[in-house]
């Protein structure tokens, strides 16, 4: 899990390096996550570990709690959830996860950053060999659980541990998130974050000339309001 752990640090401290487009994309999770399963936290996993995520993003707390309250209206707007998928430049896949109220809005303006950065739009699953969708969690390191006990447990939730020395990862199927999610609880173990992950089963080298041109497809991605995530298998920079 090396290679992967590289590859979604990178990925994770660039796209929070801006920090008004995380509370944007939290902020948007948690309005889905309240009118799928309602404000209580307690009563609501989903939204317990994306309070968690706002934590760890360092989101104002009261933001939060305006982001909790606003789902709750009934005039409040309804985020469908839509996965784009296609090829950049040079062959690079790309998966772009959107959350947005005008489906026809986020297409159009999808395939058009495809298309302008001399990629193209492919259709629904048609990349899915490329990633495993994996559920990861950011646990705080634990001294009084054995390790080689631990990962025997998680093998039944299909999952995985990797301890570095300042959070263990946990890489577990993504059917097996609200369990994972319940299992780390009953067990006393402090969540940092929780999210969903699309990792590549390989990885494409690239030139620096290709790497700019990739990397100015998915900075358009990125900026799109509609945008929550983007994955792509181009090799990150050693």
């Amino acid at each position: 899990m090396g290679r992967a752990f590289e590859y979604r640090k990178a990925r994770k401290l660039k796209r929070w390096g801006n920090m008004s487009r995380t509370f944007t994309r939290i902020g948007k999770e948690i309005t889905i996550a309240v009118k799928a399963g309602g404000p209580d936290p307690d009563m609501n996993p989903r939204l317990r570990v994306l309070m968690q995520n706002a934590k760890a993003a360092n989101m104002p707390k009261d933001t939060v709690e305006r982001a909790i309250k606003k789902a709750t209206d009934k005039d409040a707007g309804d985020y469908k959830e839509i996965v784009y998928e296609g090829y950049g430049p040079h062959g690079i896949a790309i998966v772009v996860e959107t959350a947005t109220d005008n489906n026809q809005r986020t297409v159009a303006n999808v395939r058009s950053y495809f298309n302008k950065h001399g990629g193209s739009l492919g259709t629904q699953g048609s990349l899915s060999f490329l990633f495993d969708h994996k559920s990861v969690f950011h646990v705080k390191p634990n001294a009084d659980t054995a390790l080689e006990d631990f990962e025997l447990e998680l093998m039944d939730f299909e999952a995985e541990l990797e301890a570095e020395e300042e959070e263990w990862l946990i890489y577990g199927a993504f059917d097996q998130f609200s369990n994972l999610q319940k299992y780390l609880e009953e067990k006393g173990m402090e969540i940092v974050s929780a999210e969903f992950e699309r990792i590549p089963t390989d990885y494409k080298e690239v030139t620096p000339e290709q790497r700019e041109a990739i990397e100015k497809l998915l900075e358009k991605f990125e900026d799109d309001e509609d945008v929550q995530n983007v994955f792509h298998n181009m090799k990150e920079e050693d």
